[in-house]
């Protein structure tokens, strides 16, 4: 996520902060799971900050982190964006959020029953989960997440499925050299989009209100 434990715990807090913003943004129930994915991501970054502390191994902060990025996400990503998508988007969408759900049950079966442990690679973490079927796993994660927003129906939310799918592979090359992690400065720029979703909506919500 971030390069060492301070930008984690650093980059997490604003991130967090982002997140109570647009909580408190949200005019309508609906919006609230994708106006709290910022905070989410930031309790994410903040809990990497103690595996980083901890020198990774399999304590309770890398499972904490493992059942955020994996399972948790897999599930929270399409809901949240069925939950504001416009009708005529929503039948495509069941279908991502599907995916998300089977996706999700073999993560969650796989930290429940495996080993999950972190390695802290210079400025980067490794984390290793036991799986089977890594491949269509990953495949079906990114399709219910960066799919879901790329067919939203909302332009918003498709700019940040783009930014969400650049993001993804800019970070995980970097990951893979173990160079450095990045992706906290995505997640970053991923939330102020998001936020400004949220205010959009909020004003759009408001304007009929003014005007009567």
């Amino acid at each position: 996520m971030c390069w060492s434990a301070t930008a984690d715990l650093v980059a997490g807090t604003g991130l967090a902060a982002v997140g109570v913003t647009g909580v408190v943004w949200a005019r309508e129930r609906r919006d609230l799971p994708l106006a709290a994915l910022p905070l989410l991501l930031g309790a994410h970054q903040i809990v990497e900050s103690v595996v980083w502390s901890s020198g990774g191994g399999s304590g309770p902060a890398t499972v904490a982190w493992a059942v955020v990025a994996l399972p948790l996400l897999a599930v929270w990503v399409p809901a949240g964006v069925w939950c504001v998508a416009p009708p005529r988007a929503r039948t495509r969408l069941v279908v991502l959020l599907a995916v998300g759900v089977a996706t999700a049950v073999p993560l969650a079966h796989a930290l429940a029953t495996g080993p999950v442990t972190a390695e802290i690679r210079g400025r980067t973490v490794g984390y290793t989960v036991d799986l089977s079927h890594p491949a269509p796993l990953v495949a079906g994660y990114l399709l219910a997440t960066v799919g879901s927003l790329l067919l939203s129906g909302d332009r918003r939310l498709v700019v940040l499925g783009i930014l969400a799918a650049v993001g993804a592979v800019v970070c995980w090359t970097l990951w893979r050299l173990e160079f450095i992690s990045t992706w906290c400065a995505f997640a970053a720029l991923c939330s102020v989009v998001l936020l400004g979703w949220v205010r959009a909506r909020a004003t759009a919500s408001a304007r009929p209100h003014q005007n009567a």
